[in-house]
């Protein structure tokens, strides 16, 4: 008899998914696709005619005990204005063996998660060990997400805070603080949120530079996430130039997409095979990072087997939750 499928809200999917368990599933999505183990197929990322949003859908299936998973959402960033997040969307996790629907989750939410913490998995295995400091570029939904993520993998005694609207810094520092019990400062400029940072995140929407190479101190490890159209450049040309290396989710798929690194490719500064893949940095298949005083760059567009490997973890805490559950209270465990 078929079961029934799992739905989850936004705030279930948040209470599913943990952050430790969302970045443990980065870096299995990460590692997967280093080994060639993984399907990945390209994604759709498609500017509507209409407006300024951006369709989008991203199919992928992470391994053979696992269904596959597709994504289907938009993003708008005139949300920003009326204090709503830029993306939305919905997540359909299918059974591996007979393709039915396992679970219907909050694309929202997933999304803000995978991306967070696959940029913990990036700062773990870029950043140098002592970096206690975090400049953010940004105040929104995923910012915040950001310094949750960030404070995983690196001891954070300080979060600066810049963004254009000075009530969105204040209101994002006092929230930071608050949650990690750090010193979070909502600073007047970008500049002044990344000089003498080990560890910058780069978090907007912005088509035009938010970040300027030249305000990096060496030792550095910028990780960026808006940049996932060709023409979104949150971080300048200098900034490429100075980098020791330029990591990626997935090469072919930056070079595509991320907007700084097809202007770098198109002026010559970057060729293809100069982009080194996150997942090979994790397996040891390549190295990013040779010295202390290396800047190293991070960039995401985002990828469907991030998606895959945390829709997964949802099902799989559903699961287990309901086991749980199941005990306590004598019954039969639903099969989910």
């Amino acid at each position: 008899m078929p079961t029934r499928p799992l739905f989850c809200s936004a705030e279930e999917v948040a209470t599913l998914l943990r952050m430790d368990e969302a970045i443990a599933s980065q870096r299995r999505a990460f590692t997967a696709l280093a080994h060639g183990t993984a399907d990945l197929p390209p994604k759709v990322m498609h500017p509507s005619r209409f407006d300024d949003s951006v369709m989008f859908c991203y199919v992928s299936r992470l391994s053979a005990d696992t269904g596959a998973v597709a994504k289907f959402g938009s993003v708008h960033p005139a949300n920003r204005a009326h204090g709503l997040p830029s993306v939305n969307a919905v997540v359909v996790v299918l059974d591996p063996v007979t393709g039915a629907v396992v679970a219907v989750l909050d694309g929202t939410a997933l999304t803000t998660l995978r991306t967070a913490a696959a940029s913990a998995v990036a700062v773990d295995a870029l950043a140098l060990p002592g970096a206690d400091e975090l400049g953010l570029l940004g105040s929104g939904t995923q910012a915040l997400a950001h310094a949750r993520a960030v404070a995983r993998v690196r001891p954070l005694r300080a979060v600066r805070v810049w963004s254009p609207t000075e009530k969105h810094r204040v209101l994002a520092a006092e929230r930071i603080a608050d949650e990690l019990g750090v010193r979070a400062d909502a600073v007047d400029s970008a500049q002044e949120a990344v000089n003498g940072v080990p560890v910058v995140a780069t978090c907007t929407l912005s088509r035009e530079p938010v970040l300027r190479g030249r305000w990096l101190s060496p030792g550095a490890t910028v990780v960026g996430v808006g940049s996932f159209e060709p023409d979104r450049h949150e971080v300048d040309a200098q900034a490429l130039r100075r980098a020791a290396a330029v990591v990626v989710d997935d090469p072919q798929t930056a070079a595509a997409h991320a907007g700084p690194v097809v202007a770098a490719i198109g002026g010559g500064d970057l060729v293809p095979g100069d982009l080194v893949p996150l997942g090979q940095v994790l397996t040891g298949q390549r190295t990013a990072r040779s010295g202390e005083q290396d800047i190293v760059l991070y960039f995401s567009v985002g990828l469907g087997l991030q998606d895959a490997a945390a829709a997964w973890a949802v099902v799989d805490a559903a699961r287990a939750a309901d086991e749980r559950a199941a005990a306590v209270d004598g019954r039969p465990a639903a099969a989910r």
